[in-house]
């Protein structure tokens, strides 16, 4: 069965100087899937004009600033100032664990100490975030993903940035069908059939960065069944048939029974 995630209590850390006010709606939308924003902060010096646009966004979601001067021109010392808040959070607080947004490699050894400690640490950051940072995280979403668009609801063919792969792309992106069979097989029973739920869990592990939308596709489903390389089971899980589970198998196991 896969973990119950609805409450687990999350602290949400913001470093301002490397994130944008447009991912926010997108952003907690998120981080609903994995528990609820218990601490909300965002960290950067906010007697600067290059803050003001966060501004209003702040009091719409209850973000509580924290003010962090610059003591020396060209010094970043907000990454220091998240990371001394996280680790009192760490010590004081009963949380599950840490949503880190940013696109700084800095924090890579922050998401590492939090999942010593045995928390789970989700990385929001652009597409330029250095692959250290990404794969110190337990699950990493590219924020591009997360913005909000006037067109979102009429088109799902440029999701985040990122056109809609084809089905003959999909299968030639080695990287990604390697990735999607490992995951099936690991999850798999004696017939080869997988819960995605499982094999959505597998994908992770073996890739923090990994995200169906990077490929154009809203849902893993939508994605695995593109790809035409799996077979595809909805399987009713109560009598009236009205919820179900999405099973899936490598189209290439009946031709190993044989």
């Amino acid at each position: 069965m896969e973990e119950d995630k609805s409450q687990n209590k999350l602290a949400v850390l913001i470093d301002a100087d490397n994130a944008q006010p447009s991912i926010v709606e997108g952003l907690f939308d998120e981080i609903a899937k994995y528990g609820i924003a218990s601490v909300k902060r965002i960290y950067g010096n906010w007697t600067t004009p290059q803050l003001n646009p966060w501004k209003e966004t702040l009091l719409d979601y209850s973000i509580q600033p924290i003010q962090q001067f610059s003591y020396t021109t060209g010094k970043n010392s907000t990454d220091s100032s998240l990371i001394i808040d996280a680790m009192d959070l760490l010590y004081t607080e009963k949380l599950d664990g840490f949503c880190i947004v940013s696109s700084d490699s800095d924090f890579t050894r922050l998401c590492q100490r939090i999942r010593e400690s045995g928390l789970n640490v989700y990385g929001f950051g652009e597409k330029k975030t250095p692959k250290p940072f990404i794969v110190a995280c337990d699950k990493f979403i590219y924020t591009e993903n997360l913005r909000k668009t006037e067109e979102e609801e009429t088109t799902v063919s440029d999701i985040g940035g990122y056109k809609k792969y084809s089905t003959n792309e999909l299968k030639g992106d080695s990287k990604l069908v390697n990735l999607l069979r490992n995951a099936v097989e690991d999850s798999a029973d004696d017939d080869g059939w997988a819960p995605l739920g499982n094999v959505g869990q597998n994908v992770i592990k073996r890739a923090s960065d990994f995200d169906s939308r990077n490929y154009g596709y809203k849902k893993l489903s939508d994605l695995v069944e593109a790809t035409k390389l799996f077979e595809i089971e909805r399987r009713s899980s109560d009598a009236s048939g009205a919820h179900y589970q999405i099973y899936v198998r490598d189209i290439r196991y009946k031709k190993k029974a044989r």
